[in-house]
């Protein structure tokens, strides 16, 4: 099977979301959040992003089937073309309310290491630029922030909390 040459390129290299080996993790996890063209998307009606070179494929809503005893945060399996793609629930996985999908929810395809996974997201927005300068360590959002937001993009036109995709994608809640 030959990979589409749009896919490679928009597969986001594994060093730039991880630490270097034996390197005590910072506070602020810097290899999480750098300068470039994030997705923005909202859940619960928050702003959330993702580097834009983390997603592969924004898919309109599929059928997704429930997994018996399955994790809370994983809302089932869809069909994409032929190939079963898990499906994570972020609302879920984020402790949030529940909502009905609707025709503006979204599937981001992402790069799960040795699988291709599915966000459930609300609703996609848009793409936006934040340059180093604009990006905030979580904490400015108050309190201990939780483990996904990695930084907080901020701009005249917009803010939203940069999720950092490892503590998503290893949570097997």
């Amino acid at each position: 099977m030959t990979r589409r040459p749009e896919r490679a390129l928009a597969r986001p290299s594994t060093h730039a979301l991880s630490p270097a080996p034996n390197e005590r993790e910072p506070a602020v996890r810097p290899w999480a959040v750098t300068a470039g063209e994030y997705l923005i998307f909202h859940l619960g009606g928050d702003p959330y992003a993702l580097p834009i070179v983390a997603i592969q494929e924004i898919l309109k809503l599929l059928p997704i089937t429930e997994v018996p005893r399955a994790p809370r945060g994983i809302a089932g399996i869809a069909s994409v073309r032929g190939r079963l793609v898990t499906v994570l629930d972020l609302r879920r996985r984020f402790g949030l309310s529940e909502l009905e999908r609707d025709r503006r929810t979204r599937i981001l395809l992402v790069d799960g290491g040795e699988e291709t996974l599915g966000l459930l997201v609300d609703e996609v927005r848009g793409v936006q630029r934040f340059e180093a300068t604009q990006i905030e360590p979580p904490h400015v959002l108050g309190g201990d922030p939780p483990p996904h937001v990695a930084g907080v993009g901020r701009n005249d036109e917009t803010w939203c909390m940069l999720l950092d995709l490892r503590p998503v994608l290893e949570d097997r809640s």
